[in-house]
């Protein structure tokens, strides 16, 4: 089977960091580049603060410049777009995308980016450390850890479960860089399996063998799942405050197979759903799709000091909610990995009132993280604390306004 959610090799792993507890040290970016990304022809932009905020227009490219950083974990970035349709438009090559981490044990020099093969003109992402090829993007979790939260999440609680679900594979994938090849091995075998039962005439052994596959990594896919939401619902507990400008949240993981997880051994489990899914062929094909597994999962969220449902919650506490959830993974990832993570925030401060926004910018300093944040206002960042650093975005340019102090 598959293996579950681990941590980095030879990094201890904690069951839950203790309340007041001193946060690791993160990964600092002193220095980005990028050529043909987006709306920038070229950047190089110094960075010293660990706190920084990039102000400007809307249009202006401030949340190109996070998606580039978040090119540097598993997946297609905060936008999720296709990658060739990152490259500046006008400009044929590709795109690259490079920075320059300051870490606890020395600097590393990091890269990504499109570039266009010969003969056939075709794009292939490239992965560099230390300007040495990488075979993928999980090579980077080595140094640096991704989280992100983007105005696309606003509507999360009260929208689809799909939505919630790829939103909780995200939080895996923070601490477990294998967890999106595992969760693309799911969909291929449950692809395979719809394409099968359309057939007019069934082939039960052909369909035996990729129900085998689909059991073994749905039952993987499920137990890492279950085993982040599990660590970070414990985390929330330890370090809940009700008196908080941002509720804590209480999640569940609501799913028969993620139940039957939690009651007996993940092979029984495996075998059990491999039996489920051949004695459902013909129910599942009149559906069109497979019925029951780990892609019908949910992710259930309440507001906790009211203890009612996220989505019954007003506008402003599911935002609140939600940047609390995201605080709290970042400090999972960092008690998981040892390494604080890169935190990119986008259009944070947009709804907040001038409490919630102090009370954001101290939780922030205290992570041991860098964070990235944006906003069109730039009098939203004027109470950033020691250490912060503004710059003003304007179309294909970046300059700083105030200095890290």
């Amino acid at each position: 089977m598959s293996a579950p959610l681990r941590p980095v090799p030879d990094t201890p792993v904690a069951d839950t960091p203790a309340l007041g507890a001193p946060a690791p040290a993160g990964a600092h970016v002193a220095r980005l580049l990028l050529s043909d990304f987006r709306s920038y022809r070229t950047l190089d932009l110094p960075v010293a603060g660990g706190l920084v905020a990039l102000t400007g227009e809307n249009g202006a490219g401030k949340t190109n410049i996070l998606e580039a950083l978040s090119l540097f974990t598993p997946g297609r970035g905060l936008r999720r777009a296709e990658l060739p349709d990152m490259v500046r438009v006008g400009a044929s090559a590709g795109f690259a995308v490079s920075i320059e981490l300051a870490t606890p044990q020395g600097d590393v020099q990091m890269g990504t980016g499109l570039e266009r093969s010969e003969p056939d003109g075709a794009f292939s992402r490239r992965c560099r450390i230390d300007r040495a090829p990488a075979g993928s993007p999980a090579a980077f979790a080595e140094h640096l850890r991704v989280v992100w939260l983007t105005p696309a999440f606003d509507g999360l609680f009260a929208g689809a479960a799909g939505d919630r679900r790829r939103f909780l594979d995200r939080l895996v994938l923070a601490v477990d860089s294998e967890h999106g090849g595992r969760v693309n091995a799911l969909d291929r075998a449950l692809r395979s399996r719809n394409r099968l039962l359309a057939e007019d005439r069934l082939d039960h052994a052909w369909l035996d063998a990729v129900e085998r596959e689909a059991a073994e990594t749905a039952v993987a896919v499920s137990a890492a799942r279950r085993e982040t939401v599990e660590r970070l619902a414990a985390l929330i507990a330890a370090t809940r405050d009700d008196a908080s400008p941002f509720p804590w949240a209480a999640i569940a993981l609501d799913g028969p197979l993620e139940a039957d997880l939690a009651r007996r051994p993940a092979l029984d489990v495996e075998d059990a759903y491999r039996d489920l899914l051949r004695e459902s062929r013909l129910r599942d094909r009149a559906a069109g799709r497979t019925l029951v597994g780990p892609q019908a999962a949910d992710l259930v969220v309440r507001h906790g000091p009211k203890d009612v449902a996220a989505a019954s919650a007003s506008t402003g506490e599911q935002k609140a909610l939600l940047i609390g959830l995201v605080i709290a993974h970042a400090r999972l990832v960092a008690a998981m990995t040892g390494l604080a993570p890169l935190v990119l925030l986008d259009e944070i401060a947009a709804h907040l009132d001038p409490r919630r926004r102090v009370a954001l910018y101290e939780t922030l300093a205290g992570l041991g993280s860098q964070v990235w944040m944006t906003g069109a206002d730039a009098s939203a960042f004027a109470g950033l604390p020691r250490g912060g650093e503004t710059f003003e975005v304007t179309p294909g340019a970046v300059r700083p306004m105030t200095a890290a102090r």
